[in-house]
């Protein structure tokens, strides 16, 4: 165990300086001038007017405020916390309304400050009106980087100001700005989604705290419509929020303006909330590049267009990581038209994935970019290593073969059983076969079994409150997302060694892997074709798998043959609680018997794929199937529903 962590930690720091060594492109340095008696940094960040102010004493980890438009108003604040060792800082995205472009500045800034002057990984967020957009923009793309918002009169949703779509009359030269960057007409805006308001389940999870401080009778800003809507969302979803109503001292701009009662007040807010500095950690040591992203960001570039995909489990298919990428990437690659693949189905594992690839993935466009997660599954559904490495050489093998310069992520995602083995001093064995295959192709790989077991062992969160099941709760969700996103986040400078497909990891590897038709069944005694089969108890079914057609028996004794050419067959069935056993031979040789009942059958029809023999010689060869009079003590009744035959050739 002490040599496997001394080699991760080597290849670790060799990785960290092959990223962090390359110094900034995006910096002009610029004037150094006095500010209130503190040094005030200005310079160029991206051809954008910034600048930071230095304390005196930096607080120990250097906490800091990242001030959101209108810089210098209220600044009373700013000489507090100054004093108390905070760095203050701002870059000019101003009149972009929070658009994702200004989002990708705000990226680039957070890192060049954090990872280039070592400022704190966790920020404070100030935002004054408008800069309310900015702030939460900002924020919910990033709920782990934030310590705490502190917010003054915050525009919190569009249609109120610059819009003037209820009470406050708005701005219409800034109406017409906001809808024409964010490419929206009148009635589309109704509807928008990216506004403070919405989507505030990352940050209720992480529980980051909000203080707003308003006027009462604010006309340009109304409350009603903008603090007092997001306060209410916020609350219902566990976050922490607090109002503070400025009531003493003239009102003015329609009580948009006034004057802050106490500063020191609001100055203790942000220090509680931000000292001390806590430092979670990274998330580059459970990312391995191998060739990296060169082809897939190279063919956005210079096309405008790209496609990618996502092949997985549940956690694939249920909403989350998988959206928050595709935000990203559009964000990331704003004059690129994607085209994203959803093909991740509940309870399948890699061998599913291998035989569904060509159907599900590459019927539907051929990937510049392939995400693929399988080890959840793989566990649950107990296929073996050596099955493991079949399917994810299988499935790479296909990838590469339709596209040779397409580049694929393998992921590793989290459950309580890995977590068992990291405890036990062992690596899981699907986590070891999708690092493996990551290597031998050179695709990128990402360890987030590895990553939330170490987080929770250096208490920062917990597995019951927090990440909660192995389908993540929103928390979880943005732990994966927030790895995933730095990784896209580097830029690759070459295409690395990928000029030549490597030798398959498994001379009988699905890559040549497909579904067969049930209507290619023959001889069929008690079986038939149920051209829409579902269900006739209340029993949950998967998408997919119910209302397509289905060869079907429910009577022990009933047979089919099926004809194929290849070197390995299965059957994808439906386990139910019904489900029965099997006896089934290939070429006439030795039968063998199988249950398909499972242990989640009595609560759901199960997609199961189950490989009768996957190392044939390739030629052509008969199936010969029999439902048994025997069936599991379990399971009620003698059924067999075959979806798909699976051949690989």
């Amino acid at each position: 165990m002490i040599r496997i962590l001394r080699i991760w930690l080597i290849s670790f720091v060799g990785f960290t300086l092959s990223v962090s060594a390359q110094p900034s492109q995006r910096v002009v340095p610029g004037a150094v001038t006095n500010w209130k008696g503190f040094e005030k940094q200005e310079f160029k960040f991206e051809n954008r007017e910034a600048w930071y102010l230095k304390p005196k004493q930096a607080a120990p980890g250097n906490p800091w405020v990242w001030r959101a438009h209108f810089p210098t108003w209220h600044t009373e604040m700013d000489s507090i916390l100054l004093t108390r060792g905070f760095y203050i800082a701002y870059v000019n995205t101003n009149d972009m309304f929070a658009h994702p472009k200004a989002m990708q500045v705000w990226d680039n800034f957070y890192d060049y400050l954090v990872k280039e002057k070592q400022f704190a990984p966790k920020v404070a967020l100030e935002g004054v009106s408008r800069g309310g957009l900015y702030v939460y923009g900002w924020a919910k793309r990033n709920p782990d980087k934030v310590s705490c918002i502190y917010a003054e009169a915050p525009v919190c949703d569009p249609k109120s100001w610059p819009g003037g779509k209820g009470k406050g009359p708005g701005s219409e030269k800034d109406w017409t700005s906001w809808l024409k960057q964010f490419g929206l007409t009148e009635k589309e805006a109704e509807t928008f989604e990216d506004i403070p308001i919405n989507d505030l389940k990352g940050l209720a999870a992480f529980k980051v705290p909000i203080l707003h401080v308003l006027g009462l009778q604010d006309k340009l800003v109304p409350p009603a419509e903008n603090s007092d809507v997001l306060v209410q969302n916020y609350l219902k979803l566990g976050g922490p929020i607090s109002v503070y109503p400025m009531t003493r001292g003239e009102q003015t701009l329609e009580g948009h303006h006034f004057p802050i009662e106490r500063p020191e007040y609001f100055a203790n807010f942000i220090c509680e909330n931000s000292i001390p500095v806590v430092k979670p950690l990274g998330h580059l040591p459970y990312i391995e590049m191998n060739n990296g992203l060169y082809n897939a960001y190279q063919k956005f570039r210079t096309t405008k267009k790209g496609t990618v995909a996502f092949l997985g489990g549940s956690i694939t298919h249920n909403p989350g990581w998988r959206d928050k990428t595709t935000q990203y990437l559009r964000e990331h690659f704003p004059e690129t038209e994607f085209t994203f693949i959803a093909a991740g189905i509940p309870s399948l594992g890699s061998t599913p994935h291998a035989f569904r690839f060509s159907r599900d993935v590459l019927t539907k466009g051929t990937p510049d970019l392939l995400f693929v997660e399988a080890a959840v599954n793989d566990r649950g559904n107990g296929f073996s290593e050596k099955a493991q490495i079949k399917a994810l050489d299988g499935i790479l093998r296909q990838m590469y073969t339709q596209n040779p310069k397409a580049n694929v992520v393998l992921m590793a995602f989290a459950e309580p059983h890995k977590n068992t083995d990291y405890e036990a001093g062992k690596v899981p064995i699907e986590v070891a076969v999708h690092q493996k295959v990551a290597k031998h192709y050179g695709a990128s790989y990402i360890n987030l079994a590895r990553e939330v077991y170490d987080r929770i062992k250096a208490g920062e969160f917990t597995w019951k409150y927090d990440f909660k099941d192995l389908h993540p709760s929103p928390y979880g969700q943005e732990i994966y997302f927030q790895t995933i996103k730095e990784l896209l986040k580097i830029e690759p400078e070459s295409a690395g060694n990928s000029s030549k497909l490597p030798l398959a990891m498994d001379k009988f590897s699905y890559e040549k892997a497909s579904y067969h038709t049930i209507e290619e069944a023959k001889k069929l005694q008690g079986f038939s074709l149920d051209q829409k089969w579902k269900p006739k108890e209340k029993i949950s079914t998967r998408e997919g798998f119910v209302n397509v057609p289905m060869l079907v028996s429910e009577t022990a004794g009933s047979s089919f043959e099926f004809d194929f050419k290849g070197r390995a067959v299965g059957v994808a069935i439906i386990s139910g609680p019904d489900a029965g056993k099997i006896s089934y031979s290939i070429d006439g040789k030795k039968p063998h018997t199988l249950d398909l009942f499972t242990q989640w059958s009595t609560q759901l029809h199960l997609p199961w794929y189950l490989m009768l023999n996957d190392e044939l010689s390739s030629r052509k060869h008969t199936l010969k199937l029999s439902v048994l009079s025997d069936k599991n003590e379990k399971s009620v009744g003698n059924a067999v529903r075959v979806v798909h035959f699976l051949v690989n050739e």
